[in-house]
């Protein structure tokens, strides 16, 4: 019943960031909870086979819990951040149990073989690039993580020192904006505002330092008011450029990481022919290049494919083709000894995802923004002769339950 308040305990950290307890027979979420916590809560949301409640009272709290420095988290209003009440060493541990728990679930594995997750070094001020929808008084917020509408701030804690300075700095009331999103090379000093109005009309505006304004329209093309159309950014000594739509990692130093694990799990010895599927501005292909024979790259996004071909221009064993990875990668006529694959959160398509496994390569290493889609797909790809050698989470995400792993699938 709807307003009940009852003792609950919680086991496990669900994949979206709320502890489950159970209680009537059924699974209750709760947001703010921490597995191994007593509690008295409050039903909130009836879904006939579970529930969401909300906390009323900590009765028995966990030995990581702590104050969250923030002060728009736990309000319920802000949904950038889910888990700044846990101490950051033990969210990094949950993020690997969260990841053994879809793959046992969803991926029907008994015994998946997940790694320890890989830290990020500080857990805070790491995003190099986010976006901001506009309140009815022009205000930038984020999505309320109970309704749809915008909650209004004024600091925000995980976004990098150059981006957070610069959206201190954007003294601005602009209700004709449907969103802006505000980028950095943390490496580079560059700084962009990406923006999109509601009427398509560009705003008036002014700066007064170093910046380039972009406006997105609602067609997809993008027009610089100010300044330049990209930014630069430096992973691994290589330099990339970074258009306004393209995709780029958002934690500039676990992206490295992310590099450095790809590059170990195709162990190459200078011959093999590597296609990088949805390889955006060219960042894997970058560093595959230097140890592959060659190197096929394939993007459906215009601006990233020229920024990859921008990227790799001097590479002259590469290939930067233009289109939807269950297109192209049927058409190649070349020996494929292995594929990356960086999707987005959806995962693998089923047909690009057939088209991967008629290629045969002898390894697959798959990087993943979602351990669900992952564990989909990975038993896909076992079911079709691979093997599951490990499962690597990376945070880029620390205070969220977002998590990156790279996994790597091999075959006789």
């Amino acid at each position: 019943m709807m307003g009940e308040q009852f003792e609950l305990s919680v086991g496990v950290m669900a994949h979206g960031g709320d502890a489950i307890g159970h209680y009537g027979g059924r699974a209750i979420f709760v947001p703010y909870a921490i597995p191994g916590e007593r509690l008295t809560v409050e039903l909130v949301e009836d879904r006939g086979r579970y529930a969401r409640a909300r906390i009323v009272e900590i009765l028995d709290p966990s030995p990581a819990r702590i104050a969250p420095p923030c002060p728009h988290f736990g309000t319920g209003r802000c949904g950038g951040c889910q888990w700044q009440h846990i101490e950051y060493s033990v969210e990094a541990r949950m993020k690997a149990l969260v990841v053994l728990d879809q793959f046992r679930r969803i991926g029907k594995f008994e015994e998946p073989p997940v790694l320890e997750t890989i830290p990020d070094d500080y857990g805070w001020g790491y995003r190099n690039h986010v976006r901001f929808h506009i309140d009815a008084e022009g205000r930038p917020g984020f999505m309320s993580a109970q309704t749809n509408q915008v909650y209004a701030i004024d600091e925000c804690m995980i976004i990098e020192p150059s981006v957070s300075q610069l959206f201190e700095a954007l003294d601005m009331a602009l209700p004709e904006l449907a969103w802006m999103e505000l980028r950095a090379g943390t490496e580079t000093g560059d700084l962009m505002v990406v923006l999109q109005t509601v009427d398509e009309e560009p705003p008036s505006l002014e700066v007064d330092f170093p910046l380039s304004i972009v406006q997105v329209c609602h067609d997809g093309l993008s027009t610089p008011l100010i300044g330049l159309d990209y930014i630069h950014e430096v992973i691994n000594g290589k330099v990339f450029r970074i258009s306004p739509t393209s995709f780029y990692q958002v934690n500039t130093p676990q992206a490295a990481r992310l590099v450095d694990l790809v590059m170990e799990s195709l162990d190459l010895e200078g011959y093999e022919h590597i296609v990088d599927a949805y390889c955006g501005v060219g960042l894997f292909t970058a560093f595959l290049s230097e140890y592959a024979g060659t190197v096929t790259g394939i993007e459906l996004n215009h601006d990233a494919v020229a920024d990859a071909r921008h990227n790799l221009a001097e590479a002259n064993n590469v290939e930067i083709l233009e289109g939807m990875v269950k297109d192209i990668l049927p058409t190649l006529d070349k020996n494929i000894h292995g594929i990356v694959v960086d999707p987005p959160r959806s995962g693998l398509e089923r047909e690009a995802l057939d088209a991967i496994v008629a290629k045969k390569p002898t390894r697959i290493t798959y990087v993943s923004c979602d351990p669900a889609t992952l564990a989909r797909d990975a038993r896909r790809l076992v079911r079709d002769g691979y093997r599951l050698e490990w499962i690597q989470p990376v945070d880029l995400f620390p205070q969220t339950y977002h998590i990156e792993c790279v996994a790597l699938f091999t075959r006789d």
